[in-house]
């Protein structure tokens, strides 16, 4: 498992853990009823708080991608890959909705906000 921490990123901390684990678990790079390390072991291997790793942690098993095993750990849930790639689906669709309205706002063209995702998804 690879997380990337990006300091300058508008998304908070506990969100980009959840989003790149989310990918990595749909993607098969993390893969079923894998373990996963511990919050502690996590927050050390960032460099980032034991809150900010069991936020991740919490809403992950929430939504179904991880669950916790008394006095074992974390690890990735039995896939149910439809449920999840439809909320991934419902995740991306409400994020490009508010990318549309935040360009229109600024007075982008649709064409522009076009232009403005395709250079965003080859960078």
């Amino acid at each position: 498992m690879k997380i990337i921490i990006k300091n300058k990123s508008e998304l908070p901390i506990y969100e980009q853990i959840e989003q790149q684990m989310k990918a990595q678990i749909l993607d098969g790079t993390i893969t079923e009823e894998e373990q996963l390390p511990s919050i502690r072991q996590l927050a050390r291997d960032l460099k980032i708080s034991v809150i900010t790793t069991t936020r991740a942690y919490n809403d992950l098993a929430e939504e179904g991608f991880i669950i916790s095993v008394a006095g074992k750990g974390y690890f990735v849930a039995p896939r149910n890959n439809e449920l999840m790639r439809e909320r991934m689906l419902f995740e991306m669709e409400e994020a490009l909705e508010k990318a549309v309205t935040s360009g229109r706002d600024a007075g982008l063209t649709d064409e522009e906000i076009v232009a403005a995702l395709r250079s965003f998804m080859e960078g």
